[in-house]
């Protein structure tokens, strides 16, 4: 550590501050502390020890300095003070015993005299000040003479720390052109020395490198701009020094020293300029429409948005012509086409292009417009261009059915350089497909190779190709559409005539029966048709054919009595003649077939065009009064066959049992149900008959087995239990004589009951308002059985 000059100021104090301390203990005669409460402590541990001998006369303790220089390198140890009592008469009676903060080790004190030294340099930027603790005993009797008593020794600070910046390097911007005197930045040192003592921290700035375009505050550090021309295009980064030195500047202080890196920002203060008063740009007439065919910049010094330019075309005639963007870095203008070019007919365009700041500043306003013009001179190169057709696309058209080598149209195309060269036609054909058409080469004219049905195909697409003579390579392609026009080759039918048409038996006089249509596979113009009955056929009695005029006709009924199913034949036929609207008209003759039927009724109660399931049994040659004739049969048959069913039965029951040795029974031959195998042909053994005992036990046992399969609760087995026991006390037959056999599964079975016998379920009742509906069947069947009943009276051997 090094000893500064302020050493030498602070040792001047010494003296002073030791004379004002005896002063203060002879006049007063207190003890002097550098704390306030410490010393009022003190004072009473006096107080009592005083009480406690009261022949002794009040004492305190002496020192004359409480305070130590910092960074200390003399030879000898530093003198701090001296403790003295005024018990202490100065014949070594006294001992000083020092204890606290760094006493023994930083502070040694003279056990004899109180003289107190510093054993090392201190520092008071690690540790300011150092609390200790003094006592002064007797000798002889180790008797407190004087109460233990705090006191401070501080570190008196010198000027050995120079001012830093711990932060440092800095970065700042500022905007370019700014005025004098803006601020741009603060820097801030700090010292480690004591601000309460002396200038040993007190610091002033200074500016070492950057002048003259920067200064500093000397009290603030703020660095502020010292002209109002600084130009980032000139200078874009300054590098100031800052300095700070203590001790207010003067000569001997410290100082350290710090870098703060300006950047100047962009401000939009340079207008655009373009290098040039005139450019020049080739462009082949054949450069498709849209694309780019050039680009062109003007400089601008800024940077960033300040730079960005909006470029346009100012002349009309070439506005017309090109068009001007502006790229995704807004820097260049790219120039496309907005119509196709000819050299043939202008080689030069001349363009006057302006480009100008997107984002000019009023500031800078005063440097003059923020923007540039110059003209671009565009040259046209001329190309062999491909032959140009005269339209875009060509529609055509011809009729059908026309001969071969019918001329369909014409296409034109020429050569649109200045050579004017001959072009030849071709038909595209590159998938290989059958052509319907063929061109002249030389003359374009479209003619047919085959004849064209409209009905077939109504319309034909083709590519026409040109090509130059002299140039084959170069070919233009044109779409060429054909319709085929119609002509009346169809002959008109009508929709739907090999269906039945239903009379219903209701139908009544002048009630239209059904409304018939016809069809064409010609178009509209040839497709107005009309309906009539032929004259060479005779008048149909039963119905007439009305023209509706719309393309369609109604059969209408003319019986004024009626249909009837029975009465009538099965099958009317209505003969007409369709014609359509053509030049020349073409007609068909049709048969229409009608079959009286009794409707079906709709949900509104009308009849419907659907007959009931009866009226097809006509159809198949049975009629009503046969078909009821054989259900009768049918029935009469069933009873005879019951009625004989029962009568044998009971004849069987009545007959008597034979038990004669030669048993009829002897040779009953019995069956599996399943049949098959040579169970079939062996006989019952008939010789367990001839023993009661062990009939009566083999029938009981045979009988009763079902009963173990059974629910007891089951009807069923009732009534099976009632058959066993009237078997068992029938001892007239042998013991299989009643044997039955019963499919049943129970009531556990998976499978359920089909039975209708044990539903629950209500039947619904009967809603007579329904029956209304049925009074035309009722009396139809009425009818019929009426008209049966009369026929079997009057032919009773039928």
């Amino acid at each position: 550590m090094r000893v500064l000059a302020g050493v030498a100021a602070v040792s001047c104090l010494c003296p002073l501050v030791v004379f004002l301390c005896v002063v203060s203990q002879s006049c007063f005669g207190t003890q002097i502390s550098s704390s306030n409460s410490r010393a009022q402590r003190n004072q009473t541990k006096l107080s009592a020890i005083d009480n406690d001998s009261h022949h002794r006369p009040k004492r305190g303790w002496i020192w004359n300095q409480f305070f130590v220089l910092e960074e200390h390198i003399g030879p000898e140890p530093q003198y701090v003070g001296k403790l003295h009592s005024n018990s202490d008469k100065g014949n070594g009676s006294v001992r000083y015993i020092l204890s606290g903060e760094g006493a023994g080790s930083i502070f040694i004190i003279d056990e004899t005299s109180g003289d107190i030294h510093a054993a090392k340099s201190l520092d008071r930027e690690r540790k300011s000040q150092y609390v200790l603790h003094a006592r002064a005993i007797d000798r002889r009797t180790n008797r407190s003479l004087e109460a233990e008593s705090e006191f401070i020794i501080k570190v008196q600070d010198v000027n050995d720390n120079a001012p830093t910046f711990p932060d440092g390097p800095f970065s700042a911007t500022v905007p370019e052109m700014t005025d004098a005197g803006t601020s741009v930045f603060q820097v801030t040192a700090s010292d480690a020395d004591d601000p309460t003592y002396g200038n040993s921290a007190k610091i002033v700035y200074s500016i070492l490198e950057g002048q003259p375009y920067f200064s500093v505050d000397p009290k603030t550090g703020i660095i502020r701009t010292a002209v109002s021309n600084l130009d980032r295009e000139s200078r874009d980064h300054y590098a100031v020094v800052i300095q700070a030195k203590d001790m207010a500047g003067s000569v001997g202080g410290l100082s350290g020293s710090t870098t703060v890196n300006i950047t100047l920002t962009d401000v939009n203060d340079n207008p655009p300029k373009f290098s040039q008063k005139s450019y020049q740009l080739y462009v082949p007439e054949l450069a498709p429409v849209g694309k780019a065919v050039g680009r062109i910049r003007a400089n601008d010094e800024d940077e960033g948005q300040n730079a960005e330019m909006t470029y346009s075309i100012t002349n009309a005639d070439a506005a017309a012509i090109f068009t001007i963007t502006t790229d995704t870095d807004r820097r260049e203008g790219i120039i496309s086409l907005k119509q196709p070019l000819n050299y043939e007919k202008r080689k030069v365009h001349t363009l006057n292009i302006e480009g100008s700041n997107t984002y000019p500043d009023s500031h800078f306003s005063h440097l003059g417009p923020f923007k540039d013009s110059t003209s671009l001179r565009v040259i046209v190169g001329d190309v062999d261009e491909p032959p140009v057709f005269s339209m875009d696309y060509y529609i055509m058209d011809v009729y059908e059915n026309s001969p071969v080598g019918t001329q369909v149209g014409t296409v034109t195309a020429i050569d649109p350089d200045s050579t004017n060269s001959a072009v030849r036609y071709f038909i595209e054909n590159e998938e290989e497909r059958p052509l319907y058409f063929t061109i002249g080469v030389n003359s374009g004219i479209i003619r047919t190779t085959q004849v064209l049905d409209r009905e077939g195909t109504a319309w034909h697409n083709i590519t026409v190709m040109a090509a130059e003579v002299d140039n084959p390579r170069l070919v233009s392609h044109v779409p060429v559409t054909i319709q085929v026009l119609d002509v009346n080759d169809n002959i008109p039918t009508i929709s739907g005539g090999n269906n039945i048409i239903i009379v219903c038996e209701s139908t009544k006089t002048g009630q239209v029966i059904q409304t018939i249509r016809a069809a064409d596979l010609d178009n509209f113009a040839n497709g107005k048709f009309s309906f009539e009955v032929p004259a060479e056929h005779p008048a149909n009695p039963n119905f007439t054919l009305k023209d509706n005029g719309d393309n369609s006709a109604s059969i209408v009924s003319r019986r004024r009595d009626g249909f009837s199913q029975d009465r009538d034949q099965g099958f009317f036929s209505l003969v007409l003649v369709v014609a359509d609207g053509g030049e020349p008209p073409l007609s068909s003759t049709a048969t229409l077939s009608l079959r009286v039927c009794v409707c079906q009724r709709n949900t509104r109660g009308r009849n419907s065009n659907i007959c009931q399931a009866q009226a097809f049994l006509s159809s198949a040659g049975l009629s009503t009064g046969a078909f009821v004739a054989i259900l009768l049969c049918i029935i009469i048959l069933l009873a005879i066959i019951m009625l004989f069913t029962q009568l044998r039965n009971k004849k069987a029951s009545k007959e008597p049992l034979i038990l004669s040795e030669e048993d009829i029974r002897e040779n009953v031959v019995t069956y599996d149900d399943e049949g098959g195998g040579e169970e079939d042909t062996e006989a019952f053994d008939i010789a367990a008959l001839r023993n009661p005992k062990v009939s009566e036990h083999r029938r009981k046992t045979c009988l009763s087995a079902p009963s173990l399969l059974l629910d007891s609760h089951d009807i069923i087995q009732q009534i099976i239990q009632q058959k066993v026991a009237e078997a068992d006390s029938d001892k007239r037959g042998p013991p299989y004589d009643s044997l039955q056999t019963y499919a049943y599964e129970g009531r556990g079975s998976l499978a359920g009951s089909v039975s209708s016998l044990g539903l629950n379920a209500a039947v619904p009742e009967l809603n007579y308002a329904d029956l209304e509906d049925w009074e035309p069947e009722r009396q139809t069947l009425e009818r019929i059985v009426g008209e049966q009943f009369a026929m079997v009276k009057a032919h009773p051997d039928t």
